[in-house]
């Protein structure tokens, strides 16, 4: 059986959970989703990252343990999973002691490939974005992403990031979908370009962090810490371990673009050190906005994913996000919008398209799905075709990250099978020649049948009961089943068909 390992980075516990943590985290289970229906042996990871000194002064702040805030605030990530019917196998913490042991490992190999010596660090770094910066990145005294920075000066150790600029340079020439989308490739490149200076690898300033070995003044530089949770997951380094042989190299670790230049360069960089095996891909996504904003806590609108599922329904959500902007793009929430994608793809598309043919079904052909028609007619082989040639295309769209296209390719056959219907007029035929009317609402099911099995990565619940209504066994929702020869016999007996997808109508529009 293939294998695929994909991650969403592990987000940090200063605070709770936003939409910017689930629409990653998502993407990951809509790809994750995808994959194991396709056939593969999938291990889908996401975490907290729970250690520097961001996360301590947070604990200082609350007048609370940094082991005890992190326990509370990573519950709350946790909890998301369960929250938002994410599908992941794995869930790491930065404080667990498989973590620890494994950055240490990986400290001693770099030591001992002698990419990592003492000196003195002497720059400016931005708590808040954990992360340092040359005097030509500092802007009107902050950092480009608009954090403070802070002049520090302590004893660190470094890694010698300088001596990888060619080999990374090389790894973006030869393997040009490293990086995604294009853009960020660029970006990427060019940093690299600039020139690489040695890194900074550790601190003394603080505590709260996993202690250097045979050195615990130091403790590790939060981000080969977080960044080594990747391999932490699949066993790297202990014995007899499976997963890591099964599992390495990853093959997507998926990202926010602020995170890229750590996943992209640094990240590749230590593993190279240790001569293990690179990861085929690292994709990063856009940021949301609200109703045109920037969201911050300053301006008190943050939008709560777990509240945004309340409101407009889990899967409903699942799918706006996932199919209005192109993924990698930035995109803005709106309610108009929301209740747009709600109201025509959702309800007015698929839901309408189900619920005309269903309900023909119902009434028409003694509430069974007809049989499987002898003969075929031209029209009725051009929607079919359209349909089984649905799964290679999202193949495809999916292993890009183009979620947003896959289910683009999925809504034009979806209006295809509308258009089908008025053009067939099966309420016509029942009078006229019901044999024709019943091979057409065939025709209708099986395309219904494929939809609703391409759309359970994104919708799964909404799925599982359109499958329902057509007699799907769960036993028969795989996509090794989307081609004419596994298409539905017929006969199978249905319940009268209930609308998966109500439109949605506000109270004010309500109570008009």
């Amino acid at each position: 059986m293939p294998t695929y390992y994909l991650t969403t980075p592990i987000y940090y516990v200063n605070d709770k959970p936003h939409i910017g943590h689930a629409y990653t985290t998502l993407s990951c289970d809509v790809l994750a989703r995808f994959k194991r229906l396709d056939g593969f042996e999938v291990k889908f990871l996401t975490g907290t990252d729970e250690h520097g000194q961001k996360v301590e002064k947070s604990a200082a702040d609350r007048g609370m343990d940094p082991q005890l805030f992190t326990d509370e605030v990573s519950q709350n990530f946790r909890d998301l999973t369960a929250q938002l019917n994410f599908t992941n196998d794995d869930f790491i913490r930065t404080t667990e002691s498989r973590h620890k042991s494994t950055c240490q490992k990986i400290w001693r190999q770099m030591v001992d490939a002698g990419d990592i010596y003492l000196d003195s660090y002497k720059g400016w770094y931005a708590v808040r974005d954990e992360a340092y910066y040359a005097e030509s990145e500092i802007v009107d005294g902050k950092a480009p992403t608009g954090a403070p920075v802070e002049w520090v000066e302590e004893p660190s150790y470094f890694f010698r990031l300088s001596a990888f600029q060619d080999r990374l340079l090389d790894l973006y020439e030869s393997n040009p979908d490293f990086v995604g989308p294009k853009s960020r490739l660029n970006e990427v490149k060019n940093f690299v370009k600039g020139g690489l200076r040695d890194l900074s690898v550790s601190r003394t300033s603080f505590s709260w962090g996993i202690p250097v070995p045979d050195d615990e003044k130091h403790i590790m530089y939060v981000w080969l810490d977080a960044l080594t949770n990747y391999i932490t997951a699949v066993g790297y380094g202990e014995d007899q371990h499976d997963e890591y042989a099964k599992f390495w190299p990853a093959d997507l670790h998926m990202v926010g673009k602020d995170i890229l230049r750590f996943h992209a360069v640094y990240w590749p960089a230590f593993l190279m050190a240790v001569g293990a095996p690179l990861p085929r891909r690292v994709f990063a996504h856009g940021w949301w906005t609200n109703e045109g904003q920037k969201i911050s806590k300053s301006l008190g609108n943050v939008i709560d994913p777990v509240s945004l599922a309340e409101t407009y329904g889990l899967d409903q959500m699942r799918y706006f996000l996932m199919r209005e902007v192109p993924f990698g793009s930035d995109g803005d929430f709106s309610h108009a919008a929301m209740t747009h994608r709600m109201n025509g793809d959702l309800a007015n598309d698929l839901g309408n398209l189900c619920q005309r043919v269903l309900s023909m079904v119902f009434k028409n052909c003694g509430e069974a799905i007809p049989a499987k028609p002898e003969q075929l007619q031209a029209a009725d082989n051009t929607i079919l075709a359209s349909a089984y040639a649905l799964l290679e295309k999202n193949r495809t769209q999916y292993d890009t990250q183009q979620f947003h296209e896959a289910l683009k390719s999925i809504w034009d056959v979806i209006g295809d099978a509308n258009r089908y219907v008025d053009e067939m007029a099966p309420w016509a035929l029942r009078k006229t020649d019901p044999d024709r009317m019943a091979d057409v609402l065939w025709v209708l099911c099986e395309v219904v049948r494929v939809v609703a099995i391409l759309i359970q990565p994104v919708m799964p619940q909404a799925a599982a009961r359109l499958l329902d209504q057509i007699a799907v066994p769960p036993s028969e929702r795989a996509f090794s089943l989307l081609h004419g020869g596994a298409s539905m016999a017929g006969g199978q007996g249905i319940n009268k068909p209930e609308p998966i997808f109500p439109r949605y109508v506000t109270e004010e529009q309500d109570a008009s």
